[in-house]
């Protein structure tokens, strides 16, 4: 029995061993169990990510370039490249298995690609190619260049350079004849040296010779010139085969030129942006190599130009429209062009600047006493004065330049000076006056229709004006009513100096004014109606000092009546019947 029970015991104690290693043996196959498990995930991404597969060897080999499959194929061979240089830096062996087989699918994929867009890129040299149809495809397939310019910067550089060539040249020939053929548009009749401000129309031709332009009033008039700035800013290009028969002003043909590039240079720079995948000083080098020539041509041609040009208006407004396609390619975002605006700017302003001067010399040295035309109505140099100062101080409101403020303010006042010096031609005061004022209120008139009412230039005529239109009214009244308004003077004078027994004295000069006005006064505004509106041929001005005369008049007769004894009173005419007849010369102006 004891042995027995002896040896169940050894049984038990071995069966508890077991037990023990059982439970070893299971915790270990558990940990193996959550290592594999562990595992399984990044081994399986790992495999997915190294191995190649039949159908990325087929699309990349076999389908054609333009197939959305070899878009995808070729995604998934730029990953599998990538990672495969990835786990070389760790040194996994696996590498080697696949990189040979991903090595030629890459040059495979890299010369399909390289020999499509070069086909695109060929396509620009094609004549009367439309380059936005093979920019459009390559934009399309952008990702093509990325994937060459991570794997093969060899290639990308090739394709780069080979791109630059083509679409210099296009640009380059493209705009080359397009300026040449504007250029055969233009108008054959231009201003020369002799066609400024202060020299008369015919003055140096002599008796049968006109001057070289039809009208030279159309070099400082702007009439539509303007419209380049407003709806034509926009408007298509001009197409010179088809608009043969029309000639243009100089500023239409640089707008149609300007214009042109502005929609071209825009285009172009996006897209190299995009997709070269450039930014920064490089767009900005990319760019200058594809338009570099061609921005060179531009600016000389408007470099020839300026040397013989003395059309003041064409320069401003060509200077104007530069203004305006710079914000126009800013609000595009795109500010490649701003050392060409500059250039530009850098040869077109100085020249402007020189022909103001020019103009103002002329004014400056035109002498009233060789003039042929000495006419009290406004004189043609204040008309040129009037419409070129209106057209550029109304047109640089959004862009104004201070240089060419000031040259306009000393042409203001070297006009001022000329009118002043032809007024003293004039052997009357009332001449003079006459003149000054239809003068100044031609170039008063046409500020205030063109630009806004507060110009300095504005205001300044506007005190001339006035000042002028004062003195006309004293001058007109005084053949009528000299008398009567010397006596007024005379009598306020002793009133405000105390010296009443003197007026009483003035009694019988009063009563003979009396007499002659009574008798006279209705003739006399007769004669102030006809000579006023005679001498203005602006109607409103006319009307306007004819209106100031019979107040001025009114008022001294009120003082004059206040003035008088009770005895020269009763003679004298009633004031109403004197302002039903000035109700007479009232107009409707």
């Amino acid at each position: 029995m004891e042995s027995m029970l002896l040896v169940f015991q050894n049984d038990l104690g071995s069966i508890s061993n077991e037990i023990i290693s059982l439970q070893k043996r299971s915790v270990n196959m558990s940990v193996q169990l959550s290592n594999r498990q562990a595992l399984k995930g990044p081994l399986s991404s790992f495999i997915e990510d190294i191995v190649v597969s039949e159908t990325l060897i087929f699309g990349i080999n076999n389908v054609p370039v333009v197939d959305k499959e070899f878009m995808i194929q070729l995604a998934i061979l730029n990953q599998k490249l990538n990672f495969v240089k990835e786990q070389e830096f760790k040194e996994t062996k696996a590498c080697h298995d696949v990189k040979d087989i991903l090595e030629k699918l890459k040059i495979k994929a890299v010369a399909k690609i390289r020999t499509y867009i070069l086909e695109q890129i060929y396509k620009f040299r094609k004549p009367m190619a439309n380059y936005q149809i093979p920019q459009n495809a390559m934009l399309k397939y952008k990702f093509f260049f990325e994937f060459i310019l991570s794997n093969e910067r060899n290639v990308a550089q090739e394709i780069c350079n080979e791109y630059i060539d083509t679409l210099s040249k296009v640009y380059y020939s493209y705009f080359k004849s397009y300026a040449s053929r504007l250029d055969k548009l233009k108008y054959e009749e231009v201003p020369t040296k002799d066609d400024l401000m202060g020299i008369e129309d015919g003055s140096k031709g002599g008796f049968f010779q006109k001057s070289n332009l039809k009208n030279k009033s159309t070099i400082f008039t702007i009439g539509n010139r303007g419209d380049v700035l407003a709806q034509q800013l926009e408007a298509p290009i001009i197409v010179p085969h088809v608009q043969q028969k029309t000639k243009y002003s100089y500023e239409a043909l640089f707008r149609s030129l300007q214009y042109a590039l502005v929609d071209n240079s825009c285009r172009e720079y996006l897209f190299t942006t995009e997709f070269f995948h450039v930014k920064g000083s490089h767009a900005q080098e990319l760019f200058d190599r594809i338009l570099g020539r061609t921005l060179s041509l531009l600016v000389k041609n408007v470099e020839n130009y300026v040397l013989e040009c003395y059309d003041c208006l064409a320069l401003f407004l060509c200077i104007q429209l530069i203004n305006r396609y710079r914000w126009m390619c800013h609000k595009r975002a795109v500010a490649a062009l701003d050392s060409y605006w500059d250039s530009l700017l850098g040869t077109l302003t100085p020249r402007l600047e020189y022909i103001l001067k020019l103009n103002i010399q002329s004014v400056r040295d035109c002498d009233p006493a060789k003039l042929s035309n000495k006419e009290m109505g406004p004189h043609y140099i204040t008309r040129r004065y009037a419409e070129f100062s209106a057209a550029m101080l109304s047109l640089s409101e959004q862009f104004p330049n201070e240089e060419q403020s000031n040259l306009l303010l000393a042409m203001q006042d070297e006009v001022h000076c000329f009118l002043l010096k032809m007024a003293a031609e004039f052997p009357q005061r009332i001449q003079q006056l006459i003149f000054l004022i239809n003068n100044y209120d031609m170039v008063l008139n046409i500020l205030m229709e063109r630009t806004r009412d507060n110009t300095k230039e504005a205001e300044s005529f506007k005190e001339q004006l006035q000042a002028r239109s004062s003195e006309y009214v004293e001058e007109i009244l005084s053949p009528h009513f000299g008398g009567l308004m010397q006596f007024v003077k005379e009598g306020e004078q002793l009133l405000e100096s105390d010296k009443k027994n003197e007026l009483a004295n003035l009694e019988k000069k009063s009563l003979s004014l009396v007499t002659s006005f009574t008798t006279s006064w209705k003739q006399s505004l007769e004669e102030i109606h006809r000579e006023v509106l005679v001498s203005f041929p602006n109607l409103v001005t006319g009307s306007g000092l004819l209106q100031m005369a019979l107040t001025n008049f009114v008022q001294y007769y009120h003082k004059f009546v206040k003035l008088l004894t009770p005895n020269a009173r009763t003679q004298l005419v009633n004031i109403h019947v004197i302002m039903v007849e000035i109700k007479k010369y009232k107009t409707n102006y």
